[in-house]
């Protein structure tokens, strides 16, 4: 790993201009908090969780959504928009759902701002079992805000993002070239994310054999 991302040019760099993603959090005690910090799922497509982060690019920012499976901690979809609005959330779900062939409920865990709360989220989610993160405590959606803090640290921080089109361009190559497929993780026994998801299914289909 630390080759490829010599090669790559990962390199880490931290003085970047901030901004806040969650807003106008909804505290009703309604919320609750099914995952429970319960991170280690033991099949995939059981518990996903999704946030939202901030990218710094000259004259304002772009927001990364991002959805994790935790079984793998792979990015099984993620956007990038302009702006905090629910109305970016409900295809990335939707995609989510399509490309993961979901056909049962799962938990599906986020912090308490407007875009997953929202009446349009919780009907896109309608067949999940919505889990929120305790008042103001991220450490329940520790993983991807864990990533999030990677993909910065890792690779976005190096560079001075001109627009939004390259904020894309870099937020692809990482996810899509590099964690998702090839960046190692202690949590996947040392393999990817993809790795580790194809030798679970890889498993099943020799256990149905036998």
């Amino acid at each position: 790993v630390g080759n490829y991302m010599r090669n790559m040019g990962i390199k880490a760099h931290y003085v970047k201009p901030w901004t806040t993603t969650t807003r106008d959090s909804e505290y009703s005690d309604q919320l609750l908090n099914y995952l429970d910090e319960h991170f280690n799922p033991e099949t995939p497509n059981t518990r996903w969780c999704i946030d939202t982060t901030y990218i710094p690019i000259r004259n304002g920012f772009a927001y990364l959504t991002s959805i994790m499976d935790l079984y793998s901690r792979k990015i099984i979809a993620w956007d990038l928009s302009d702006n905090l609005e629910v109305a970016n959330v409900i295809p990335l779900i939707e995609r989510a759902k399509r490309l993961r062939g979901i056909t049962q409920p799962l938990i599906m865990h986020s912090d308490r701002g407007s875009q997953f709360t929202s009446d349009a989220y919780k009907a896109v989610t309608a067949e999940f079992k919505l889990s929120y993160s305790k008042k103001a405590y991220p450490w329940d959606n520790a993983c991807i805000e864990s990533f999030h803090a990677l993909i910065k640290r890792e690779w976005l921080n190096q560079f001075d993002i001109r627009s939004y089109q390259e904020a894309r361009r870099l937020v692809f190559e990482y996810i899509e070239a590099f964690y998702n497929n090839v960046r190692i993780h202690s949590h996947c026994d040392y393999t990817s994310p993809k790795d580790f998801e194809d030798n679970y299914y890889d498993n099943q289909a020799l256990i149905q054999v036998a």
